[in-house]
Order: structure tokens, then sequence, then C-alpha cells
């Protein structure tokens, strides 16, 4: 599955993006987004967590703009109608489009794939990822109260769903 948008190209993750998206997990994910950063020690480590092909990255030629991961989230039969997904958008490209267009093929990718719920987690704090994945039509299926303590105060996870 390929989507370009100008300059911009939607594809699945190959082995060779392994760094390049190591590299922005790095960038991104810190305690205003995530109860804690997100550090691979290996390449290995990383790819158990996140096989080739389980991601859609945005690329602006040869720059990764961001990804969004998914999985299914059990390996339970009864649960293989369900994603479970994660964004990431780098810094240098957020505001431009990036998000949506991942989201936007995410939603498609969903749908050819017989997926009938994306569902995703966000910290209560993380304000403009509820303002942006409200935009993208999720709503808040739960929420664990004070689920983490980060930088002095206690954080909600809350849990959205997107149905397709």
């Amino acid at each position: 599955m390929i989507v370009t948008r100008q300059a911009l190209t939607v594809r699945k993750s190959v082995l060779q993006d392994a760094a390049q998206l190591m590299e922005l997990d790095a960038l991104v994910w810190d305690e205003h987004n995530a109860p804690a950063p997100v550090l691979w020690t290996s390449t290995e480590q990383y790819l158990l967590s996140s096989p080739p092909g389980n991601q859609l990255i945005a690329l602006d030629h040869t720059n990764l703009c961001g990804y969004i991961g998914f999985k299914s989230p059990t390996p339970l039969h009864s649960n293989n109608h369900v994603l479970e997904i994660h964004i990431a958008v780098h810094p240098a490209y957020q505001k431009q489009g990036v998000g949506t267009s991942l989201m936007d093929s995410m939603i498609k990718y969903a749908r050819s794939q017989g997926i009938r719920k994306l569902r995703l987690r966000v910290l209560s704090s993380n304000l403009s990822a509820l303002a942006f994945y409200k935009k993208c039509g999720f709503v808040e299926e739960g929420r664990l109260q004070s689920e983490f303590y980060i930088s002095g105060q206690f954080v909600d996870d809350i849990l959205m769903r997107y149905m397709l």
C-alpha cells in the first residue's frame, strides 16, 4: 500500500527503516506524551516490538516524517477485528498534515484488512494529541484515573476508539 500526497509518501515499513524509526522514537516520546521515554537498546529489541510491516511510515522524499504503528491487542482470534495503534510525527513535520495523512492511510488499510475497530491510549495531559484524535473521529471509551505519576503529577490514561 503506497499513498502519495504532494511530496509525502505513505507506505508500510521495511527492515531498512528500523534505524530511522528508532531515532524518531527517541526524539518524540518523552514525559509529555508517554509514561516514559522510548529508548531502544538494540535493533533486535526494536524489531521484536515493531516488526517490519507493522507501521505505516510517511516520507518526504527520503526523510522520515512520522509513522503509525499497529498490532493486534491480543493473540485471541476473537480479537482479530481490532488494531491497537500509536502515532509519532517528527517535530519538524508537525502541524503540516502528516498525522492526518497517516491516520487516513491507517483507516483505509484497516478497512482493507477487515478491521472493525481502531483503539489507542493517550495521556490526559497530552492535550494536542487528544484534540487531534477527536478531530480524526476517535471517542473516549474509558479512562484509567491517576494511572501514571509523571513530573510530579498524576495523569489519567485515556482509552479511545474509532469504529470502522
